[in-house]
C-alpha cells in the first residue's frame, strides 16, 4: 500500500482563509507573516492542508523509496 501524506496542497484561497480569522491582531499578524514570506521566497501562499499557509514547494524522497512533497517555508495562525 502506497503512503500518501495527510499535508498537501489544495485549491483553498488562502486569503480568504486569513480573512475568516476572527481575532483581529491575529488576523493582521498572520498578513504581515504573508508579505514577508511572500518577498523572501517569490512565490504566492499556498494552502497546505486545512491551516497551513505555505509558500514555494519541494520533493522529497526516502531511502525506502516512498516521496512526497511539501511546502518550503509555512505557518499554521492557529490559537495556540
Amino acid at each position: 500500500m502506497a503512503y500518501e501524506a495527510k499535508t498537501q496542497a489544495t485549491a483553498v484561497d488562502a486569503t480568504a482563509y486569513l480573512d475568516a480569522i476572527g481575532d483581529e491582531q491575529r488576523r493582521q499578524d498572520c498578513k504581515a507573516l504573508v508579505a514577508l514570506m511572500r518577498k523572501a521566497t517569490g512565490c504566492p501562499p499556498v494552502m497546505w492542508g486545512p491551516t497551513i499557509v505555505g509558500f514555494d514547494r519541494y520533493r522529497y524522497t526516502y531511502a525506502s523509496g516512498g516521496s512526497g512533497e511539501s511546502c518550503i517555508v509555512g505557518f499554521a495562525p492557529r490559537k495556540g
